[in-house]
């Protein structure tokens, strides 16, 4: 008689929730360096913190990655550079990462801070150049393309509060506060709904779309096509809608995307474009802001607040955690 034959174990890839703890802690680390900078005014020192400290993390996790939407090119960024490889080994991953989203915010103390990490499985992220991303989010539980980047303000609001049964005055969308959205902003004004100008973190805006506490209903206007990236991770995990289309300054940009592999350097991207298959997203609070509270440091030890989602099971997480800096393997600043 045969042997019976052991049963097969799943592979160790994205579906692994022990992989969701190790990302947290990454985020942590980063949003622990950063915390010692707020407030001070020195957003880039705040940021190589963030950095260094999210580099090192990624030593111990347990995965091949590849930096796809990291701190810019190698010769532009002494580390996460885009083409960077990460992680002590492992399946093949695609890292999307902003170590500090929210530089501003935490050099003067402002809300809302974070540190990001997404990850797919490999070629599931676009491969979104450092430029303005034009963008229009949504929350879920919504009809299919119940709004459109094409569509004028008005009637994407418009249709947006009959799909939540509601008032055009009712809703509330988030901007960045930008001359660019002098206009933007009028013409939300004038369709009657409200706004919410925010000075930095447009994937945190954008997150906040999907988030009832937080009481936006909509994200509009152009941020940075890396973040568009990030932001689109976190809904596939959460869920919402989202459309993004890269904006040029000139040709010499057109002609990089191009060399990026991008065919149409107008299109429209989808959510599901930018982010594909099973992704999964995790932040930790470096400033207090409407979805998680900023860090907290005492003595030789800190609390950290953090969310971690995955697109397969839908489930957010949100981990409170307590660190003795006298027993981390990494050295806190």
């Amino acid at each position: 008689m045969d042997a019976p034959t052991a049963p097969r174990l799943p592979d160790p890839i994205i579906n692994d929730r022990n992989l969701a703890m190790e990302l947290v802690r990454v985020t942590e680390a980063a949003a622990i360096a950063a915390s010692r900078w707020i407030g001070l005014g020195k957003k880039n020192e705040a940021d190589g913190a963030a950095v260094e400290a999210m580099r090192k993390a990624f030593d111990t996790v347990a995965i091949e990655g590849t930096v796809v939407i990291g701190e810019g090119e190698m010769d532009e960024a002494p580390m996460l550079y885009i083409g960077e490889k990460v992680g002590a080994g492992g399946p093949k991953m695609d890292i999307a990462v902003d170590p500090l989203e929210g530089t501003t915010l935490t050099a003067k103390g402002g809300p809302a801070a974070l540190a990001v990490v997404a990850l797919a499985e490999h070629g599931n992220f676009l491969h979104a150049p450092d430029i303005y991303m034009d963008k229009i989010a949504v929350g879920g539980g919504l009809p299919d393309g119940v709004v459109d980047l094409d569509a004028p303000v008005a009637s994407n609001l418009r249709n947006l509060a009959q799909a939540k049964r509601c008032a055009v005055s009712d809703l509330v969308a988030c901007i960045l506060d930008r001359d660019r959205h002098k206009e933007l902003i009028a013409r939300v004004r004038e369709a009657g709904a409200r706004i919410m100008l925010i000075s930095d973190g447009d994937v945190t805006g954008v997150v906040a779309t999907a988030t009832p506490e937080s009481e936006i209903d909509i994200y509009l206007g152009s941020g940075g096509a890396p973040e568009g990236v990030l932001a689109a991770a976190a809904l596939r995990c959460i869920g919402g809608q989202m459309q993004g289309r890269l904006m040029f300054d000139d040709d010499a940009q057109i002609a990089r995307v191009k060399a990026m592999g991008h065919i149409d350097p107008r299109r429209k991207f989808t959510l599901e474009e930018m982010a594909k298959g099973d992704v999964m997203f995790a932040a930790t609070g470096v400033t207090t802001g409407a979805m998680m509270r900023g860090v907290k440091r005492f003595g030789n030890g800190a609390i950290t607040h953090s969310m971690v989602m995955r697109s397969k099971s839908g489930t957010v997480r949100f981990i409170e955690a307590r660190h003795n800096f006298a027993t981390k393997t990494w050295t806190p600043t």
